[in-house]
């Protein structure tokens, strides 16, 4: 899981380059999603070809949720905010998916809490801070911050600038809105994809039939949206390295992953790893796109970072007692009736010392 948000930030920043080439997200979405279909179908195919269970009906309706949720919604709504406002905003304000998973997890009885143990008090405690960190880089956005390690001098002066003067004009509040939307969308992808795999316990194969849904739903509404054939041409550059990239790492790879990791440790695990994503993506936004970063995202991050690990302490202790549970029932019990046998003393069969009558 960790692996995978060095994979995300740097999606985060390439999908950034390319689309600043004229790469439309909408496109993005639907070629993401073929080269993931085309990767991942290989091995499922070799690998789950003995255990793939039968589609139901059950299962083929919530695999076009799934893909409905994630590679459509959330993923055009997240580059269309991040467009507005910044890669490193963007990825700050998705670190509010834990406690949004964690919600959708109460509602639909997949987490459990006791307000009488202290890790279960640690979850609804640190939703609560997380959530106020959103709302801190929501609301408040505050003076520019140079980074140590990136200093601005000379042209990058000069950027700063203009990116400054735009900056004031941008739909923050709008984009602000799309990433929160995308990110309730992301959450209950995770929710779906936890019932889905208690019917469909196939993890690469549901990835790839999930892919396939992504392309086919997101292709109908980029082919209303992008009608003229040269914004679907790539060439060898920014923008197809784009597409192969996040098709591979980010929707391929990692919804593999994250159906592993969500079949064992549940939805709101999976999502407790995205502030790595965020700081990540905030070194390499201000070194490679010569981003801004403000003192409201840097204070909401960290306020999230804290309610975020509070969530992770109680959900790590909800792990250790479901396994100390489990390891008691898998115990043998003791029958009361062999005890109470075995406490008896043993005696041997009286031999038989009558002699055998002669004929």
């Amino acid at each position: 899981m960790v692996a995978l948000q060095f994979g995300y930030a740097g999606m985060y920043i390439i999908t950034m380059i390319g689309m600043k080439r004229g790469l439309s997200h909408w496109i993005l979405v639907v070629y993401r999603h073929v080269t993931a279909t085309l990767v991942i179908a290989p091995f499922a195919l070799a690998f789950e070809r003995k255990i793939r269970p039968k589609i139901t009906r059950s299962v083929f309706l919530k695999v076009l949720l799934l893909g409905l949720l994630e590679p459509v919604i959330d993923q055009n709504l997240y580059f269309l905010g991040m467009s507005i406002t910044s890669a490193t905003y963007a990825s700050a304000i998705v670190n509010v998916l834990p406690a949004l998973t964690f919600i959708m997890a109460l509602i639909f009885r997949l987490e459990k809490v006791n307000l009488k143990r202290v890790h279960s008090q640690a979850k609804v405690v640190g939703t609560v801070i997380t959530v106020t960190g959103a709302m801190v880089m929501t609301l408040y956005k505050g003076p520019i911050v140079d980074l140590l390690w990136y200093s601005h001098h000379g042209a990058t002066t000069v950027h700063h600038a203009t990116a400054g003067a735009s900056s004031s004009g941008q739909h923050w509040l709008a984009g602000t809105l799309m990433i929160l939307l995308c990110t309730c969308s992301w959450a209950g992808y995770f929710i779906v994809q936890s019932m889905t795999l208690k019917e469909y316990p196939a993890e690469l194969s549901l990835t790839t039939l999930v892919c396939l849904a992504g392309t086919i739903e997101g292709g109908i509404i980029a082919m209303a949206v992008e009608r003229d054939p040269k914004a679907w041409a790539l060439g060898f550059d920014s923008r197809l390295l784009a597409s192969v990239y996040s098709g591979v790492v980010c929707s391929g790879i990692a919804y593999y992953v994250q159906g592993v990791v969500n079949r064992v440790r549940g939805p709101v695990f999976v999502t407790a790893f995205s502030p790595l994503c965020m700081i990540i993506t905030a070194v390499l936004g201000a070194i490679v796109l010569s981003e801004q970063v403000h003192l409201g995202s840097l204070l909401g991050a960290i306020i999230i970072v804290m309610g975020l690990y509070s969530v992770v302490w109680g959900k790590s202790k909800d792990h250790l007692l479901a396994l100390e549970k489990g390891v008691g029932q898998e115990l043998p019990t003791v029958n009361k009736h062999h005890v109470d046998t075995m406490d008896e003393p043993f005696k041997l069969p009286k031999k038989d010392t009558s002699l055998p009558q002669e004929p």
